[in-house]
């Protein structure tokens, strides 16, 4: 089972990667307050450079003795954030209104509740 586990997560991580460079594509700084007001070339900056800290973050912190805790940490922020997405819909900066990004998006949300309930059962 541990490595089931770790599979579903894995294939969770990548999905909220592949998310982000389909965030950067449809300029998804646009719908949060501090850079929507920003010129695009300065936000699409800012929003990048952010992630580099995000990744390096999460990365080492897989790669440390909390590695449960991270991930019961992404599960409930990959919840959230597919909750988010839903609430944003109707948002008229809301890039993600196609098959592809909500492919994306709401599976994210769906198995960090299956792999978060591995979790709890384990």
């Amino acid at each position: 089972m541990p490595d089931l586990l770790l599979v579903l997560f894995l294939l969770n991580l990548s999905l909220f990667l592949l998310h982000e460079m389909d965030a950067i594509r449809r300029s998804e700084w646009r719908l949060f307050i501090v850079l929507k007001d920003m010129e695009d070339s300065k936000a699409y900056k800012a929003f990048t450079f952010i992630h580099l800290f995000l990744y390096v973050i999460i990365l080492s912190l897989l790669f440390s003795d909390y590695q449960t805790i991270v991930f019961w940490f992404l599960d409930i922020f990959f919840i959230i954030h597919a909750i988010l997405h839903l609430f944003f819909e109707k948002h008229p900066r809301n890039g993600f209104k196609n098959t592809f990004s909500r492919l994306i998006i709401y599976p994210m949300g769906i198995l960090a509740v299956i792999h978060l309930l591995f979790l709890i059962n384990t």
